[in-house]
């Protein structure tokens, strides 16, 4: 009796970042992204890590939308870094195209806020990268987690799950 082994080739199963349809992404804010030079290895395709730049600028937009501006919140003195980041990488992305970058926030449980991504072709066809991310609330000036979010963090927020979740 031999056992199968497993494809190297072939990633298992993610279900944090399963391949969403188009249908999906319809309500979802987006954030046109043109590729630059600077977004690139020497090869001429966007470098790993730019993914994650332009996922926050369009989460910042997001919030912005709705108006929460980040330079606000960092006043009042919360600041909302990442603590959990997971990335699927479907397809690579080159210089000069043009894609979205669509972003929705899918729950705020506590002071944790969580969102999701996908970064697609203009035309909607191709997907190139989806993603979850989640922020926690932070007060900046003891460096700890905060027990709630600010109540003017907390109504915008409830703002977006209704505009951008229907």
């Amino acid at each position: 009796m031999s056992k199968k082994q497993p494809n190297p080739a072939q990633l298992p199963p993610t279900s944090a970042i399963d391949l969403p349809s188009n249908q999906e992404f319809e309500s979802w804010f987006e954030y046109p992204v043109r590729v630059q030079p600077h977004h690139t290895d020497y090869a001429g395709v966007v470098w790993h890590g730019t993914y994650l730049t332009w996922m926050e600028e369009a989460r910042v937009e997001c919030l912005r939308s709705i108006g929460i501006e980040f330079a606000d919140l960092v006043a009042l003195g919360c600041d909302l870094p990442v603590v959990e980041l997971s990335v699927r990488y479907h397809r690579s992305i080159q210089l000069g195209m043009a894609v979205i970058v669509k972003t929705r926030m899918i729950e705020v449980t506590g002071v944790r806020i969580n969102w999701d991504y996908g970064i697609v072709s203009t035309d909607g066809q191709e997907l190139y990268v989806t993603a979850k991310v989640t922020l926690v609330a932070l007060d900046r000036e003891r460096g700890k987690i905060m027990r709630r979010l600010p109540a003017t963090v907390q109504d915008a927020l409830a703002k977006i799950s209704t505009i951008h979740n229907n």
